[in-house]
Order: structure tokens, then sequence, then C-alpha cells
């Protein structure tokens, strides 16, 4: 079935058009120009504020013109990730969707349903002639999953609403109240080389196949970093086998546990036996360990050509200890909120070539005093060996409260609806609220959205009857907005 035809078609028909531009984060000339033709194309009042937000509002429908101001938020841009088996150009391509039961898919891709869902349901609210609502305030922000620049950068005075429905969640039971902040972590090692020796062998390895995901979401299920093993590779081989390496090429973005890892490691004369059979030992081992959790990992190797420079060993051990040393997944859980991670960290880059050694990793908490701790732990790893080291793209975290309008209005509402009480929640992952309530800190805010699965990778998918879902209980809080009392 064609994605356009899906119910609820006014959403699904949006989501279409902009999946059929490329929105990768930084690169959101196109999609904004899009979303102002939309606003302006629907005569509406439609702005861009210097960093690139844009923002569209439209007037309440007859009757409600009483009620509060809400603002319906969600970011334009998407993450771009694919299998290392597809061929796919992000810059020029829009996203390649199909239909399997109940889930739209992409070919080898990200699908973009974070946060394309939610930017498509609001564009179905602007274009609708016929959906009861309160004056609304479309806030579509750009960069949202490489540093949040557009939160950081908005400007709060294009804005009056005091409700903030964020539509970034990704369970359609749950309402988010909370969430966590975030710091990045880049690091500089320059390394020396030496001349290979002509009587060895060259091998490329390749991790693959693990699952990947979103870094704050999924961050607590014990799925595998393909940088980190690799890493431990090279640390149990290079106990026996004199190995060398020459490149290393792990993960891909920021906020993504990485899923795939290349090296090029060279092999004395003498030893090439020994590799093959510790490297099929190591990845027996590796399986056994993640059967369940990683059922598709595989760990191959073939021979390649002999590259002209290797790492020398001083700077090779070094640098495997420090990758084996550094923190990676749960750092704290939280002491209050049963079940939910207080701070992480993901090693998600790491890079060796041409005499540099680069590593980018994310750290997040819910608590700013943890998010210092654990991004120190990751600093003081790559400082001991001499790394250069760069922490930036703070952003805070969005603090719960129980007590919200917004919050009561919705859980009644929700069991109303649907019979059974919906699931209050704070998340690991990294939402704008936390940002934006630094800029209207009287706002009520509330995140929600549809069920997505497999965020941030290739294997991403949404649910079809859960946007359907999501949709219609939109639609029922905007009708029961209370009036303005000022």
């Amino acid at each position: 079935m064609e994605v356009k035809k899906l119910e609820p078609q006014e959403l699904w028909r949006n989501f279409a058009d902009l999946n059929a531009i490329p929105r990768g984060s930084k690169k959101e000339e196109r999609v904004i120009a899009f979303m102002i033709g939309f606003g302006e194309d629907l005569g509406l009042i439609t702005l861009k504020d210097p960093i690139g937000n844009v923002v569209i509002k439209k007037p309440a429908t007859a009757g409600m013109e009483d009620r509060k101001t809400v603002v319906l938020q969600s970011h334009l841009d998407m993450v771009h990730q694919k299998n290392s088996d597809t061929t796919f150009n992000f810059d020029d391509q829009g996203i390649e969707m199909f239909v399997e039961e109940d889930w739209v898919k992409a070919r080898g891709t990200t699908l973009g349903a974070d946060n394309g869902i939610g930017v498509a349901a609001i564009m179905a609210l602007l274009a609708s002639s016929t959906i009861e609502h309160p004056a609304l305030e479309a806030m579509f922000t750009i960069d949202e999953e490489t540093g949040m620049t557009g939160a950081k950068q908005l400007d709060p005075a294009n804005f009056s609403g005091s409700i903030l429905l964020n539509l970034d969640t990704e369970e359609d039971d749950e309402l988010t109240i909370g969430c966590a902040g975030g710091i990045d972590t880049n690091t500089k090692y320059l390394y020396h080389q030496e001349t290979t020796d002509a009587k060895s062998t060259a091998f490329e390895i390749k991790i693959k196949g693990l699952l990947g995901g979103h870094s704050g979401m999924d961050i607590h299920k014990g799925r595998g970093n393909a940088n980190k093993l690799m890493n431990r590779l090279f640390y149990s081989i290079s106990q026996t086998v004199n190995m060398q390496l020459n490149s290393l090429d792990g993960g891909s973005l920021r906020n993504a546990i990485p899923r795939e890892s290349a090296a090029t490691v060279v092999i004395p004369y003498g030893q090439k036996e020994l590799f093959i059979l510790l490297l099929k030992q190591f990845t027996e081992l590796i399986q056994e360990e993640y059967q369940t959790v990683e059922p598709g990992l595989t760990i191959t190797s073939e021979e390649t050509a002999l590259p002209a420079k290797v790492m020398v060993k001083g700077d090779f051990v070094k640098i495997v200890n420090a990758i084996y040393s550094v923190p990676n997944g749960v750092f704290r859980m939280s002491p209050d909120i049963s079940g939910l991670v207080e701070a992480s960290t993901n090693l998600a880059r790491v890079i060796v070539k041409d005499g540099e050694f680069i590593t980018q990793s994310l750290q997040r908490s819910s608590a700013e005093s943890t998010k210092e701790d654990v991004s120190n732990s990751v600093r003081a790893s790559f400082e001991n060996i001499g790394c250069t080291v760069n922490q930036g793209g703070d952003y805070p975290g969005w603090k719960p409260d129980p007590d919200s309008a917004i919050l009561k209005l919705m859980t009644t509402l929700y069991k109303k609806t649907f019979g059974k009480a919906a699931k209050v929640e704070a998340c690991h992952a990294g939402l704008e609220c936390g940002i934006l309530g630094s800029y209207f800190p009287g706002m009520d805010m509330i995140s929600f959205g549809p069920t997505i699965r497999g965020a941030h990778s290739p294997d991403e998918r949404v649910q079809i009857s859960s946007v359907a879902k999501f949709w219609n209980f939109l639609l029922s809080v905007l009708k029961e907005i209370p009036k303005n009392t000022k």
C-alpha cells in the first residue's frame, strides 16, 4: 500500500512530502524553504528566525477564541544513517518508504519518523478547515539531532502561547514530563607511524549486524557498541600476536549507538595462521555473549593490500588502553524514578587515519552533577594518554512537574479515551523542552507521540495504527484546552 493512502491521510500525505526532501541535521535549507512555502500558501503568518527555525501561526477556530494559545513543537531535521551495503545519497535522495503489515519502514536507511511524524501532524492541523482548535503557534526547530542549536538560538519574541505540546515521544502510551541534558566530548591525538614490514600480511576486519539505536532511549538495553567491541578484539589478540594498526573507522553519529566498525591491521610473517585462529575464537566468544540481544552480529576478516604505514606499538597500546578504560553505556540509574537511566555515555565515533586518532562521544544525564561526573570520566580516560579534549554542545535537562495542568488534563483524557492509564515518564533522551523551558519559564509543557522503533538506525519504523491513535488523541486534547483566564 502507498504511504500517502494510509489513514489519517492528511498526516501521511504530509509525511511523504516531507520525506521527499533531504533534511539532515545542519543541511535543512531545502526543508526550511518547503515549510515557509507551506505556511505562506495557506495564507498564515509565517516567519523564519535568524537561526532558521520556522514559525507558522493559525488563529483559533470559531468558538475557541477564548482558549489558551498552544505551541506545537517538532524538529525538522532527521538522523542520516544507512547500512554499509545500501547505496544511498542523503544529500540528493528522498527516503524510500514501504509498508509492511502495521509498520512503515525505509529501505536500508533511517526513516525520519523521528521527528517527521510530529512535523506532519502539525502541518495537517495548520492546513485543516474542519478541525476544532485554539490559536496555534507551530514551532519547527532545526538541528535538534546534532546540537539542538535551533532551540538554543530560538527567538522567544515569536511566541505568546502558555502550553507547549512537543510531539517527539516514541511510545504511544507515554506522556513525557522530563528528559536528560547532554554534552559532547570530542578528542584528538597525533600518533606516530612507521614503515610497514614488507614481510607481513594485512587484514581488513569488519564488525557488522549490530542493532545500534538511539543512544538515550536504547542505552540500557545491553546492545553491543561496535567501537568497544573492535577495541576489545585489538586488546585480546594483541596479547599474543604482534598486531599493528593502520586504520580504523567505527560508528557514525554522536547520538547513535555504533552498529559497524572496520579496521585494517597488519600481522607479521609467521603469525598469520595464529591470528586467524584467535580471531575465530574471539568471534565465537562475542557471538555467544551477545546471542540474545545481538543475533545478527558478525565479525569477518579478509586479506587486503599491505599499507605503507602502521601505528607504532607504544601509541597502539596507549590508544587501546584508553578506549578500553573509557566508560560506555549506563553510568548511573536514577535513585528517584524507578527504571530511569540518570546518566550514560556513548562512544559514538572512533577514527584512526594518517596519524590522527579521533573520538566523539555524548554524555547524558537528568542531573547536572552526574552529567559533569560522567563527562569528566570520559575526559580523564583520554587526557591520560595526552589527547586534546574539547567538550561543548551542553544543553540542560527538563525537570519533571507532576502537578502540571496539561498533564492532569491529558492523563484524564487518555484514561477516558482508551480505558487505561497513560504511563507518565521522564526519558533519557534529549528533548528540546529543557532548553525551551529556559526561554519560557511559565510554559506548561508535555511530550507525546506515536510508537517508533529503532530511531537513529536503519531499522527505524513507525507503527501505522499507533499514528492514528496519536492523531486522534492530539485532536481530542486540542478540543479540551482550557480557557485563558488572564
